[in-house]
């Protein structure tokens, strides 16, 4: 399956942006996906997967209550809803998928990327 995310920008404090991350050459309901992130000089980390039978949510404690990740299989795209975004949340966010029930949360355990998408928060 080939991810390809986009909707990245800037955007100030407290603000709201919505990434999308579109599948093809596969079905997206055979996966589970994810978001992750990563900082500049820093490892990338976990922000939010959704698993893809029941559809549970799963997020990182620095992003709980503020981000919100979804799926819509009809067109093959996961989506993630960040509102009340701080600087700290700048970073280039990357999707992930992976048709297996493992740790969401490890970046090992995905299958497949996709390229990131810049995201910038103005303090």
């Amino acid at each position: 399956v080939q991810l390809q995310a986009s909707g990245g920008g800037l955007v100030q404090t407290g603000g709201s942006l919505r990434v999308s991350c579109v599948a093809s050459g596969r079905t997206l309901s055979a996966y589970n996906m994810a978001w992750f992130r990563q900082a500049p000089g820093k490892e990338r980390e976990f922000v939010a997967a959704i698993k893809r039978v029941s559809g549970n949510t799963f997020y990182a404690d620095s992003v709980a209550g503020r981000f919100t990740i979804s799926r819509d299989n009809a067109k093959n795209t996961v989506y993630l809803q960040m509102n009340s975004l701080k600087p700290e949340d700048t970073a280039v966010y990357s999707c992930a998928s992976t048709p297996f029930p493992r740790d969401l949360a490890l970046a090992s355990n995905y299958d497949y990327w996709g390229q990131g998408t810049l995201v910038t928060v103005s303090s």
